[in-house]
């Protein structure tokens, strides 16, 4: 039973090939092996590519197996279409467009068998990428609240450094009705005067402006200061909303750059492999002299095609003999009209002489 089934897969013509020796029977199973073989695991690799891309094991093998019977089909038809002729050449050219069909195949199987062999290195250059990525994504959010945030920051320290020089203003007055009172500048009269008193007026004066100021200042400060931290707030949640899309840069096509940054040594020695194995049927066929099995199908379509032949050349005989036949019978009616046409005209003549 696994032997006519790998039979069915080679897409020989099973009632032929079952008139050929075991030899050549064998030959035709090892090549639907390797179809049915090569199938699987194109199931197998595409559906890991796609569950990569959906994250839904059931997606994935339902698309997978869609995948694997399109691959068999595929390689089922360029095996079953090959057959051989007289000249390597034209055998030649007639494999060409199979072979780059099974080069493309090879490629697509190949690829996503390397993506799970080589997990552990792509998934260490994902998060290289996803920190380089995480940080120039802070980097952008930054540049847009920085500057708020900056000049927020600024009007508090213009606002801070106005009530500073203001209190300067009022210790310097301070020290001047001081150092009046106690004779050290000014008058230099020990005693509180009316020099002193009026320093003393400016020095109140300046001190309730100062207070005044800082009461308009500190609530400056702390609705700026308010500000900056909703700003901060809100680039922290920018910042917290976009982190899955960093965090999700796995999909296939970023597996399949992180893949092209490794060693291409190894890479290569996976697709020659499945290189090897997806034109292993038809260089078989292209190299090997002609079989058991090649002889009976040839034959077969000789004769097909030498039947072919004599029924068209029996179709061509009778439509010419039929044409023949017509055109006599046709010649014939026309020159019995003329027959009859002459001895009606005799009858007329013979009865008007008659009359």
């Amino acid at each position: 039973m696994l032997k006519n089934f790998f039979l069915l897969c080679s897409g020989a013509d099973i009632p032929v090939l079952q008139q050929c020796s075991a030899g050549e029977q064998n030959k035709f199973v090892g090549i639907g092996a390797t179809i049915f073989f090569t199938a699987v695991m194109a199931f197998l690799t595409a559906s890991y590519a796609l569950f990569t891309v959906f994250d839904t094991v059931y997606i994935a093998i339902c698309f997978g197996l869609l995948w694997g019977l399109l691959v068999f089909n595929l390689d089922r038809f360029i095996v079953a279409t090959m057959h051989k002729r007289d000249s390597f050449w034209q055998a030649f050219w007639q494999a060409t467009p199979r072979l780059f069909m099974a080069i493309i195949i090879a490629v697509v199987i190949a690829k996503p068998l390397e993506l799970k062999i080589f997990e552990k290195e792509i998934n260490q250059v994902l998060l290289e990428k996803k920190n380089t990525l995480f940080l120039a994504n802070k980097e952008q959010i930054a540049l847009q609240f920085t500057p708020q945030i900056n000049a927020k920051q600024k009007e508090i320290t213009e606002l801070k450094n106005e009530i500073l020089q203001k209190e300067n203003e009022v210790n310097s007055l301070y020290a001047t009705y001081i150092a009046e009172a106690e004779g050290k500048a000014g008058t230099k009269l020990l005693g509180k005067g009316p020099v002193y008193k009026e320093k003393r007026e400016k020095h109140d004066a300046a001190l309730l402006a100062l207070e005044q100021l800082q009461s308009r200042n500190e609530q400056k400060i702390l609705e700026k200061e308010s500000a900056i931290k909703k700003l901060q707030e809100q680039q922290e949640q920018q910042e917290i909303q976009t982190a899955p899309i960093v965090s999700n840069f796995d999909g296939l096509m970023a597996r399949i750059e992180a893949l092209g940054t490794l060693p291409y040594l190894p890479s290569l020695f996976i697709f020659l492999l499945f290189l090897m194995v997806e034109t292993a049927p038809i260089v078989t066929k292209l190299i090997a002299s002609k079989s058991e099995y090649d002889f009976k199908v040839a034959a077969n379509l000789y004769q097909v095609q030498m039947q072919t032949e004599m029924n068209m050349h029996r179709t061509q005989n009778i439509a010419t003999a039929t044409k023949t036949t017509d055109t006599k019978l046709y010649d014939f009616l026309v020159k019995d009209k003329a027959f009859l046409e002459q001895k009606q005209k005799a009858v007329r003549k013979s009865m008007e002489s008659y009359i």
